[in-house]
């Protein structure tokens, strides 16, 4: 585990007490057992502390908290559910401020196509609550039972339907946001449109914690389609992937919803170390893809996920492949790509990278970026696999067999200079939907533009000139 190399001040004991008596005896602890779970991110890269978990119940409760500490310029780390992959959820000597009693749904409106909900709510929450009102609400990931939607706000998350639907940015039509000085935003609106000035919404979401903490949003909603289809289809090259999924968009009229590429390594860890999961096709192939597509009409989605997958057959764009014949299938197909950072996990150290590059050069790019990891450090394991249809892959880099670990790990920042210098030439990103957090900050000074840097500067300065809001994350 890593630590930050500054800290912020202590937080008083004044001031502590008096952030307890806002909140009461249920809304802060102290307990070891209860808050170190909090301080320990997903892969165990950082490991935190905190003077007082604070758990608000209301937004009123947040912005009393939040403006005592702008009074006493005490920092602040807001966290969700705490999947974040990147350490922007944990504090150094901040205090934590968790949104887990914020879970009220306020308001769910099916004509308008919208839903109201506190961001303590999970991201499974979300989607049940949608559906209960007869609609879709399209955002998902393997951590949607946890990560909360006031997470996935604010580090702008993607998921597996970016494709058909876009990012969570696409997904949010208002939000509520305390802001650093403890005064409220109230932007909860309905409206697709609203022409009259800055989208101010639009600075919270993916500011990862640093301008405000959102504590409701309003969500778009979305109609049940009538009919899906998912498949698992094998390639002899990543290029053959993406021109499928190219003519798959184009012969369904953008049916598809996800278009999900794994690499043969990469789908052996999740066979190695994850139990009941099975060989989805018969033979072992370079490359596989997951698609899934959806569709009004009730037998829209087989109906074209068979004309596309033959056609390619016959092209011989794919080598095999299988459409799921029923709902427990397709989950065993979801299960094979949504448990491979599971399966890496179990598998040894690795380097993560979370990229974005332009689809038409995705297959060039993972090709010559696993020639220069080799080249850097001959032996390391590449596993390439994840949102593809939306330029996004996860291409992480496992320990060498035999190498020690601490050794490979010291290697890390260089290793992903080789990666993401690669990202930069090819006019790409070196988080795609992951966010900055702690890991990427510094390094992302490297590759943005120097007047963006600046641009975004400014406006966290103009929000929060005291810098308690999250102080390690973002330039």
């Amino acid at each position: 585990m890593s630590t930050p190399k500054t800290e912020v001040p202590a937080v008083s004991a004044d001031v502590l007490a008096r952030i307890k008596a806002v909140v009461g005896d249920a809304g802060y602890s102290e307990d070891p057992a209860r808050v170190d779970p909090k301080l320990t991110e997903w892969r165990g890269k950082w490991k935190g502390h905190t003077p007082l978990l604070v758990m608000p119940k209301s937004t009123e409760e947040v912005a009393a908290v939040v403006k005592i500490c702008f009074e006493a310029g005490v920092a602040i780390t807001p966290q969700g559910g705490n999947t974040g992959l990147v350490g922007g959820q944990i504090p150094f000597g901040e205090i934590l401020l968790s949104l887990e009693r914020m879970k009220a749904v306020r308001d769910v409106a099916p004509t308008d196509d919208t839903m109201v909900l506190e961001t303590g709510l999970s991201l499974l929450d979300a989607q049940q609550i949608a559906e209960k009102a007869g609609r879709y609400f399209p955002l998902s990931l393997a951590a949607e039972g946890t990560a909360t939607v006031g997470g996935v706000i604010s580090t702008n998350a993607g998921g597996t339907a970016v494709l058909r639907y876009g990012v969570t940015r696409d997904l949010v039509s208002g939000l509520e946001v305390v802001l650093p000085n403890g005064e409220i935003f109230h932007g909860l609106k309905r409206l697709r449109k609203d022409n009259t000035g800055y989208d101010l919404k639009q600075l919270f979401i993916g500011a990862e914690g640093t301008l405000g903490i959102i504590t409701a949003a309003s969500l778009k909603l979305f109609p049940i389609m009538n009919s899906r289809a998912t498949a698992i289809v094998a390639f002899e090259t990543a290029q053959k992937a993406i021109d499928l999924l190219v003519r798959a968009k184009q012969e369904t009229g953008g049916q598809v919803e996800a278009f999900e590429l794994m690499g043969r390594y990469g789908l052996s860890l999740v066979l190695k170390h994850i139990p009941d999961t099975r060989e989805p096709l018969e033979g072992e192939y370079p490359w596989f893809a997951l698609i899934a597509g959806a569709s009004g009409d009730p037998d829209g989605a087989q109906a074209a996920m068979e004309r596309v997958l033959g056609a390619a057959f016959e092209e011989e764009l794919i080598v095999d492949g299988v459409i799921a014949q029923n709902e427990t299938q397709a989950a065993e197909f979801w299960r094979l790509r949504e448990d491979h950072s599971a399966a890496e996990k179990a598998e040894g150290a690795a380097w993560k990278h979370d990229v974005s590059v332009p689809l038409s050069r995705m297959a060039d790019y993972i090709e010559e970026g696993d020639m220069a990891v080799q080249a850097f450090l001959p032996g390391a394991r590449l596993v390439a696999f994840g949102h593809v249809g939306d330029g996004n892959v996860h291409f992480n880099v496992i320990v060498p067999e035999g190498m020690d670990a601490a050794e490979f790990n010291a290697l890390r920042d260089e290793g992903a200079k080789v990666v993401h210098d690669l990202v930069h030439k090819y006019e790409g990103s070196i988080s795609a939907e992951h966010g900055l957090g702690r890991m990427k900050t510094q390094e992302a000074l490297q590759y943005k533009d120097p007047v963006a840097v600046e641009a975004m500067r400014a406006v966290r300065l103009a929000l929060d000139p005291k810098r308690i809001m999250n102080p390690h994350v973002l330039f």
